[in-house]
């Protein structure tokens, strides 16, 4: 009995003790596009490496916009692939992003900070000329780019019996 008070107790100091952070740190990551940022198609993890999915996301861009790197890294490529112009870069944590179609302007090899201009909004491509595909991978399996923009919240649990006051805030299901 007094082992579990004493435990709870200690819980509660760590816990009321602990140091709270107000800010949100920025991320490391920037849109490649100038603002609206405006997702036309959200990205769609595949069940697995081999089934359909969306592995990116669509962002609302026109011809001719300039496009930037998203992170510090190199120019792996910079061309054209099938009916589409592309660049990819390798950034220095360890992702790597490609963005299409893009005429690019850089050269293989060389490095590009966060926000330096890579090249234009090309044609071509699934976004009929609408928008930029903007696709990231780490370790061979893309990922979210939204998580790397900071644009992803925190997930929240819902309850599972509706009370008024839970539906009336969107936090349960009607």
């Amino acid at each position: 009995m007094m082992t579990s008070i004493a435990s709870r107790f200690l819980i509660s100091c760590l816990v009321f003790l602990a140091p709270v952070s107000t800010s949100r740190a920025a991320p490391a990551w920037s849109w490649p596009i100038a603002p609206p940022h405006v997702v036309t198609e959200p990205f769609v993890a595949p069940p697995d490496p081999y089934s359909a999915g969306h592995r990116g996301v669509d962002i609302a861009a026109s011809p001719g916009q300039p496009v930037a790197a998203a992170a510090a890294g190199v120019v792996t490529f910079s061309g054209t692939v099938v009916d589409r112009p592309l660049v990819v870069i390798r950034h220095d944590d360890g992702h790597l992003s490609s963005i299409e179609p893009v005429m690019g302007s850089v050269e293989v090899g060389s490095r590009v900070t966060r926000g330096a201009p890579i090249g234009t909004v090309g044609v071509g491509g699934h976004c009929a000329d609408s928008c930029v595909h903007f696709g990231v991978r780490l370790d061979g399996v893309y990922v979210n780019p939204m998580l790397l923009l900071g644009e992803v919240p925190p997930a929240v649990l819902l309850p599972l019996t509706a009370t008024a006051a839970a539906q009336a805030r969107g936090w349960a299901l009607r």
